[in-house]
């Protein structure tokens, strides 16, 4: 390739590639935004207000009244998955920041018809889920000072069934974690299985899902599925000491993967006898860090009593330079002697050359004394002081990206200033290679109305069949500080190359581990793939961390720390891709989980494990026993593997106590619980009844006319079986309840209606019966 889609060595020195020579045309003058979703909107000036940019767009009638989807265009953000607005419904997820007073103004909130979804007196906001015309009655209430969008978190996952050793030591499906992390061998030898340890789970959901994570069609299975094949505990298996169900304190929102009960399948996988527990992580950052809290308390306490927790969920907002909310939860927990492990998260990119380029830093903002032509043109933002990227002494105010096509690029910008204490506002803007500005992010950062958050984030979607080139540009738009700043490529952005991929001057480009994943007290996972131990997946996040000011703790700033904290991450490394029921794709017959998100669990089970060996020994002394014993992978070094792959036997063996073992396989037995006329129980096994099956019994003609733009059409479903819920999936839309009679008003153009029905027992139909037709307009 040439030309402007080229990028070409400049300078080994600072590690600078340029665009087609930098040769860049800047457009003039351009006042306009082009959002997520490819809709132009103009960009107005810098937002002063208590309600942020984008809610106050969504509180707009215009806005509010269109489909979610084209929300999403308006305002510039992805339509689903990360970064995409947190929905319940009709309603937004929103975080709301009151001066003082937060718990006492709860009544208020709910008041104003939001509903309440967790509130922290300590750093004194609440989230609430709001219909967007009542956003201005949430910012009236007196004593809220900013009130900002949620987005969706990312979860680290991307998504042949390993021999079992017996009927009992294994589901229908079980990971090669069990082997390659020699599980099995420390099971044999010294009878560990988990007996009397629980372990927790933080994700997205446990038994939501409608729809598979690859959107291939329904879910493959739900939980009561899994425990009539034994791939999870419950009363209606068939295995003795996997008799108790799954502790689900906190289930999280409607429609989401259930990419926690493939967390927990692969901790049944290696630990069967352990007792599990689950809560969701996709609420909101405060009610992450307290289901982290609520895990470990006691039973007793409304707890579960887990002695490991794990989770593979990071918030955009969580802090790069310090403790945040959820890491503060993860060592409050670890030093009250639970063992916290978490995905160290899939961020990692490697251009052509073998350069790792998912972040950069730089060790001060280095003010350019000018911006693009474009960024300087745009009214009511100071375009003056735009950063200056080169660390020699070239002076270049953007940042080139090439951007594959059809992916989504985030970019998740954060300078080292305290939350609470944050003096500087910065802008980030992102230009295509004429110098037109695409979209940005603008958020005001400072004041009494601003977030008081040092984070910027920009989303930008690549619509085109070719990669394309885009430039980022960062200005300064208030405060004389120069502090340190890194901007690091979230949630799959897909980019291939950019214009600085090597760390030079004092610039660091790579690591990606930030948040409660690089806090002190977590064990943070990479991922090995289960059939080679010999080198980590490209896309594990890499290390370290640096944190520049104490752990954020209330209302006020944190100090600035006497010297940088440094810490190493990850931790160890474990399985990734290893076989489940369900999540989250299908390669051949079997049901692949990838991701840190699929290593994180294998490492908790290893851990449950020898918790069990040793139940007195501390949880230092389970964190060394498990990354000492771990086995080198490759060459490769700490900022990517940690200690190593994780070997379970070798960390039995370590144990500094004498192993208390006797933990032997799982006998058969009767199902404890009555499971219907429809299903045999026997003290040989549990034969689940058929799926049902799905007809369309009455739909529309083939061709439809209409004198509008829209044509009503209804649909009536039958199944086989009595007493069946139908799911219904229209175009490319998730699967969504919709009962034996869809009555839908459709567009002009084709349309397919997708439905499959699911017994009383939880099974459901994996061929969806179909029907296409077209609506047409008719003069």
């Amino acid at each position: 390739m040439t030309g402007a889609d080229t990028f070409e060595r400049m300078s080994r020195g600072s590690g600078k590639r340029s665009l087609g020579g930098r040769s860049i045309a800047i457009a003039i003058a351009v006042g306009c935004l082009l959002p997520a979703a490819a809709s132009a909107t103009v960009l107005a000036p810098k937002h002063h207000g208590r309600l942020s940019a984008v809610l106050g767009e969504l509180a707009k009638p215009a806005v509010r009244s269109e489909p979610p989807a084209r929300q999403a265009a308006i305002l510039g953000l992805p339509r689903s998955g990360p970064g995409s607005l947190l929905r319940e419904g009709d309603r937004v997820y929103a975080t709301v920041r009151f001066g003082s007073g937060a718990i006492a103004r709860l009544g208020a909130l709910q008041a104003t018809g939001a509903r309440v979804i967790s509130s922290s007196r300590s750093y004194q906001t609440a989230t609430v889920a709001v219909a967007p015309a009542d956003l201005r009655s949430v910012v009236a209430i007196p004593g809220v000072e900013s009130v900002w969008e949620s987005l969706a978190p990312i979860a680290y996952g991307a998504a042949t069934a390993a021999a079992g050793e017996g009927p009992c030591e294994g589901g229908s499906v079980i990971s090669e974690g069990l082997g390659q992390l020699r599980v099995d061998e420390a099971r044999e030898m010294f009878g560990l299985r988990g007996k009397g340890i629980t372990v927790g789970v933080l994700s997205d959901s446990f038994d939501t899902a409608t729809e598979a994570a690859d959107e291939s069609g329904p879910v493959a299975t739900h939980a009561q599925q899994d425990v009539l094949s034994n791939d999870l505990p419950g009363p209606a298996g068939t295995c003795s000491e996997q008799q108790v169900t799954v502790d689900v304190l906190d289930e999280g929102p409607s429609g989401e993967a259930d990419e926690g009960r493939a967390m927990l399948q692969i901790v049944h996988d290696l630990a069967p006898h352990a007792r599990l527990a689950f809560a969701t992580a996709f609420q909101s950052e405060e009610s992450f860090a307290q289901n982290i809290e609520r895990l470990a308390l006691p039973i007793s306490e409304g707890g579960a009593g887990a002695d490991v927790i794990v989770d593979d969920v990071g918030w955009f907002e969580e802090p790069f330079f310090q403790d945040g909310p959820i890491a503060a939860a993860v060592n409050k927990v670890t030093a009250e002697g639970v063992s916290y492990l978490s995905a160290a998260g899939n961020e990692n990119l490697v251009d052509p050359l073998g350069n790792e380029i998912a972040s950069w830093e730089a060790p001060k903002y280095r003010d350019s004394g000018a911006c693009p032509t474009s960024v300087a043109a745009l009214a009511g933002f100071n375009g003056l002081h735009c950063m200056d990227f080169d660390p020699g002494l070239g002076v270049d105010p953007t940042f080139g990206m090439k951007v594959k096509a059809g992916a989504t690029l985030t970019v998740d910008l954060q300078w080292a200033e305290p939350w609470n204490g944050v003096k500087t506002d910065l802008d980030a803007f992102l230009l295509d290679s004429t110098g037109k500005v695409l979209t940005g992010s603008v958020v005001e950062n400072v004041g009494k109305t601003g977030t008081q958050r040092p984070v910027e984030i920009v989303q930008w979607e690549n619509e085109k069949s070719t990669a394309q080139t885009v430039n980022l540009v960062i200005n300064r738009f208030s405060g004389s500080a120069n502090p340190r700043l890194k901007f690091t490529l979230l949630s799959g952005s897909h980019v291939t190359e950019t214009e600085y991929p090597e760390s030079a001057g004092g610039d660091v480009v790579g690591p990606t581990i930030y948040g409660h994943a690089g806090a002190a007290g977590a064990i943070t996972a990479a991922a090995v793939p289960y059939d080679d131990s010999s080198e980590p997946e490209r896309y594990s996040s890499r290390g370290p961390v640096t944190h520049y000011f104490a752990a954020v703790d209330g209302v006020a700033p944190a100090a600035e720390l006497a010297s940088p904290e440094f810490i190493a991450k990850p931790d160890v490394a474990a399985t990734d891709c290893g076989a489940t029921t369900f999540f989250a794709f299908k390669a051949g017959s079997t049901w692949r989980f990838c991701g840190t998100s699929a290593a994180a669990p294998h490492a908790a089970a290893v851990a449950a494990l020898l918790r069990q060996g040793n139940p007195t020994a501390s949880e230092q002394q389970i964190r060394d026993t498990l990354l000492e014993s771990a086995v080198l992978v490759g060459s490769f070094p700490p900022e990517v593997v940690g200690f190593g792959l994780v070997d379970a036997l070798a960390a039995v063996e370590s144990l500094p106590e004498q192993v208390e073992g006797g933990d032997g396989p799982s006998g058969v037995v009767s199902p404890l619980i009555s499971l219907g006329p429809d299903i045999v129980a026997n003290p040989e096994q549990v034969v689940p009844p058929p799926a049902p099956s799905t007809r369309i019994a009455k739909h529309p003609p083939k061709l439809v006319r209409t004198r509008s733009r829209t044509a009503r059409a209804v649909f009536g479903f039958t199944s086989d079986q009595a007493g069946v819920a139908f799911f219904c999936k229209i175009d490319r839309a998730a699967y969504r309840t919709c009962g034996a009679k869809l009555v839908h008003r459709f567009a002009l153009g084709r349309h397919t209606v997708r439905v499959s029905a699911r017994s009383a027992a939880g099974l459901t139909d994996a061929t969806p019966a179909a029907f296409a037709f077209r609506v047409v307009r008719t003069r």
